[in-house]
């Protein structure tokens, strides 16, 4: 128990004189009449105070210890101590041996501990929530040259950044930046069918890059199936591995592309233009492919499937079942005699006929 309770102390930044465990474990004998024992106590109550806004506190010491003894106690209640007997024990002063004092500073350690795992969690919910607005506030300081918009004076740069921008664009020719797409302000009810607009579009288009991804790795995968291929699998993964974590399934398109977007937006240019081919033509456009085999696939030319049973026809004159050789002919030594009926249904008489063409 010792080891554990130094352990935690060292994760907990204690630097004190129980650091080590001949010390911690005299400071445990003496309990409540040991110094030690009490600064000890007292300095992890005191961040749990502030970590878990606690009402209870330790301000005795050894020298007062009816004092000690409730408020030990009280902290205890507080904190749900699950050793009821420790409790007790120590609001009638039972508590003697050093197993006992172990354990209530192992439990408020281990209390410390989860309160501070809860409070960075916390802390880290909230800096993931800010943090978007920041990169982009970031970037927008770093394009426009402005110093980094850090402290709490962070929203004075907006002031900042709008005369930076008005500046940079009297020093612009006319039209350079073009008329924006969006021309007419919209109410606070537009904004937010907008807002739930973007949000389906983007669930929509998360949806189909994830499907887009999922075919590339296994596409890849499946490069990996052939025997030169399974020596390469160290090399496969290098050359793959970085670009396949750099693809995120999360569209960045929002509310803000809206208000940046021009008119010549809404210019559509064919791939295939003059203008267009002017930077994407290569070596490889220069190749022409000789004549393929047709694969088919178009539905017009595909025939039905045969059915699976014949179709129903009527008796006809005679027909008959046959039987089993008496009409259709019989068994005899060199094979089945050349008979049987040949209209209707035949049964095992028509048969008869075609199989006495093999001797056995």
């Amino acid at each position: 128990m010792e080891f554990d309770i130094l352990d935690s102390l060292e994760q907990l930044g204690y630097d004190g004189p129980l650091m080590e465990e001949k010390a911690l474990l005299r400071a445990a004998q003496g309990g409540l009449s040991s110094q030690e024992y009490v600064d000890l106590c007292r300095w992890l109550a005191s961040r749990l105070k502030l970590q878990c806004e606690l009402e209870e506190s330790i301000t005795s010491g050894p020298d007062d210890l009816d004092s000690l003894q409730v408020e030990m106690s009280g902290l205890l209640k507080e904190l749900n101590c699950p050793h009821e007997e420790v409790v007790s024990g120590i609001l009638k002063g039972g508590v003697r041996n050093t197993k006992d004092h172990l354990k209530f500073v192992l439990f408020l350690s281990s209390e410390l501990q989860a309160a501070q795992i809860v409070r960075s969690r916390r802390i880290s919910d909230k800096q993931q929530d800010e943090r978007p607005v920041y990169q982009e506030l970031l970037k927008i300081c770093e394009t426009l040259k402005l110093p980094d918009p850090r402290g709490p004076d962070a929203a004075g740069v907006f002031s900042q950044i709008q005369d930076k921008v008005e500046k940079v664009l009297e020093d612009l020719p006319d039209g350079f930046i073009g008329n924006p797409v969006l021309k007419k302000p919209l109410s606070s009810e537009q904004w937010e069918k907008l807002h739930n607009i973007n949000a389906a579009l983007s669930s929509e288009y998360e949806c189909r890059r994830r499907m887009l991804i999922k075919r590339l790795d296994v596409t890849v995968q499946s490069f990996g199936w052939s025997d030169r291929a399974k020596v390469k699998v160290d090399s496969m993964a290098r050359a793959y591995q970085p670009r396949r974590h750099s693809l995120r399934p999360q569209t960045t398109v929002d509310t803000a592309e809206l208000l940046a977007a021009r008119e010549d937006l809404c210019n559509v240019v064919k791939t295939s233009s003059g203008s267009s081919r002017e930077k994407t033509t290569c070596a490889v456009n220069k190749i022409l492919m000789g004549t393929v085999p047709d694969r088919g696939g178009r539905p017009s030319e595909i025939s039905a499937p045969p059915p699976e049973m014949p179709p129903w026809q009527k008796r006809q004159d005679g027909g008959g079942r046959g039987g089993w050789g008496g009409r259709g002919g019989g068994w005899r030594r060199g094979g089945w005699n050349q008979g049987g009926h040949s209209g209707g249904h035949g049964g095992y008489g028509g048969h008869g006929g075609k199989r006495g063409r093999y001797q056995y």
